[in-house]
């Protein structure tokens, strides 16, 4: 596998041997705003361009995960109309999952390898989900989607969009995190928590 990817690429992949480097390398890059309109960038030009939004950082991630011989899985966080889903690169460490997540918010970012499942783990973002009403807009996620799946499509090496995989994330079957009951009766959040949440760490060009 490590031979169809080109060198000077490999060779970025192979030093971030950890998912801490991993993350600490997606944290450099430029957050995508889709200025001119939705891409898919896939793992090759987004090392190129150094800018990349939450799927194509986790693709990234999951990426440079199988270089270092574990499973290319996705986790992907749905919410509700009030606001936008989440995707993150899921790892395993001493049999519990941690996630690399590439985010502009101050919150939904890396999680430790201290989860039992990925239940925990996606719950683990519920209360930092918010937007600026403080409502709490997270409601399902999915099943770990391993990246293997799209190899036929040469994901690891095309310089093409690669639109099929965020496409199946949001086909693939979810669970739900709350029953009806419980959304009703959700509180919602402080506003130092809604001040809190409004922090980003990348500013759109003018603002």
């Amino acid at each position: 596998m490590r031979k169809i990817i080109p060198e000077k690429e490999l060779k970025i992949l192979r030093k971030l041997s950890t998912p801490a480097k991993i993350q600490d390398f997606l944290d450099t890059l430029k957050i995508n705003f889709e200025e001119k309109g939705d891409t898919s960038l896939p793992p090759i030009m987004v090392l190129k361009k150094r800018i990349c939004h939450c799927t194509e950082g986790a693709v990234l991630a999951a990426l440079a995960l199988r270089v270092h011989g574990q499973e290319p899985l996705l986790l992907d966080l749905t919410a509700n109309r009030h606001d936008f889903d989440h995707v993150v690169a899921l790892f395993k460490k001493d049999g519990k999952w941690g996630a690399i997540s590439k985010t502009n918010h101050a919150a939904l970012r890396y999680r430790e390898p201290i989860y039992n499942s990925i239940r925990e783990l996606a719950m683990s973002y519920f209360h930092e989900y918010i937007d600026d009403k403080g409502r709490k807009n997270l409601r399902s996620y999915s099943p770990p989607v391993n990246l293997k799946r799209f190899d036929k499509f040469g994901w690891m090496t095309t310089r093409e969009e690669i639109d099929y995989i965020p496409e199946y994330l949001a086909e693939v079957k979810h669970f739900p995190m709350l029953n009806r009951k419980q959304i009703r009766n959700l509180r919602r959040s402080d506003e130092i928590e809604i001040q809190a949440g409004k922090i980003v760490e990348w500013k759109k060009r003018g603002k």
